[in-house]
């Protein structure tokens, strides 16, 4: 079965940046910028000072896993329904136990999910190549942005929809460079660049690393500082992860449950340190081997997971790939990825909607377009 799931499993998803850049900006530490507000889950800044948050109200457990029910699509008439709010295992019941809720572990208070839905727009703003982020003009993009949002947040108007921006900030590289390590880190002026435009949209931010034949180890420290800000989260992409000999785009890559937790501890130590609400990590996933030893994954009340259905194709092929990898082994939350070129290409008969992507089992609460 493993290698029929990995045979129907998506091949090609991600854009390898040809290219390496040597310039860099120094960051104003002391600048604030504003993050998303949701209702009973907004959060603001204490008198501006950008290391002070005001008190957030206590998460409501019984809203949470109610909310978790309802994106399981699991019907209140069944048993397990009643067994999942009183926290129990077992029912009495012949039907088996679904795999969809999880409840691995209560987020601290302020957490985004899964009371809202992110939809985001992934690239890196100098390459057209890599997603929608570089390949429009900022206003084009954002008015573009706001459309989609829009479109998601009638398909569905039980769940807020928060704008966000995802930006490759490491790039995996067709070449070694100069440390061997086959990804270029990116300057801050890119993400200065993706903060303001965020700003501009009450959104949010993600920095994803591709990091070739370096780690997380080496390059989420990189950018602590942005980190600290409430409104910036964090996206690792397997696919570039090398543990082979071979460089990025010669193989998929893979990242074993032991990067993601470190990677997970890692920014639930800032979110301690600096009082922050917890922290989104995306992780993407096109077949099996990309992550291993899903069970040991451990998320925490710093900080949510999130296991992203990244591939393109037809229709069928994106429901295969998302109910035999990323939904058969569950996590946390999944998230779906949708190509406005790719998706297209031969024999697909188009792009999958809000209300399609909305109906998997469970119903992704984070949403990429690239």
């Amino acid at each position: 079965m493993r290698k029929r799931r990995q045979s129907r499993a998506l091949l090609g998803a991600g854009l390898l940046g040809a290219f390496v850049l040597s310039f860099a900006v120094v960051f104003a530490l002391g600048q604030a910028y504003p993050f998303a507000s949701n209702g009973q889950l907004s959060f603001s800044r204490n008198g501006g000072d950008p290391a002070a948050l005001l008190p957030l109200p206590p998460l409501n457990k019984l809203a949470y896993d109610t909310k978790l029910l309802q994106i399981a699509h699991l019907a209140t008439s069944s048993p397990w329904y009643g067994a999942f709010l009183q926290g129990t295992t077992t029912a009495s019941t012949t039907i088996p136990r679904p795999l969809w809720p999880v409840k691995r572990v209560y987020p601290n208070a302020g957490a985004i999910l899964p009371f809202n839905r992110i939809v985001a727009y992934y690239g890196n703003f100098l390459s057209r190549g890599m997603g929608v982020l570089g390949e429009y003009d900022p206003d084009e993009m954002l008015a573009m942005l706001a459309s989609t949002t829009a479109q998601w947040q009638a398909a569905d108007p039980s769940t807020p929809v928060i704008p966000a921006l995802h930006l490759i900030i490491v790039t995996a590289q067709a070449s070694a460079g100069q440390d061997g390590k086959y990804r270029a880190r990116m300057a801050d002026s890119q993400i200065d660049k993706a903060l303001q435009l965020a700003s501009r949209m009450s959104g949010l931010v993600f920095l994803d690393f591709q990091v070739g034949f370096s780690t997380v180890e080496q390059e989420l420290p990189q950018y602590e500082k942005y980190f600290e800000l409430p409104n910036v989260h964090v996206g690792i992409d397997p696919e570039f992860s090398m543990k082979g000999k071979y460089p990025p785009g010669r193989e998929v890559g893979s990242f074993d449950a032991a990067d993601i937790n470190w990677a997970a501890n890692y920014l639930a130590g800032i979110v301690k340190e600096k009082n922050l609400p917890p922290k989104i990590l995306i992780v993407h996933r096109f077949t099996q081997d990309m992550v291993t030893n899903y069970k040991r994954i451990a998320p925490l009340p710093e900080v949510q997971i999130v296991i992203d259905m990244d591939g393109w194709g037809s229709q069928e092929k994106k429901y295969t790939t998302y109910t035999w990898i990323v939904a058969a082994e569950p996590v946390q939350f999944t998230g779906f990825k949708l190509f406005y070129k790719n998706d297209l290409k031969p024999p697909s008969s188009g792009m999958m909607s809000p209300a399609q992507v909305l109906g998997l089992t469970p119903a992704p609460v984070y949403i990429q377009y690239q």
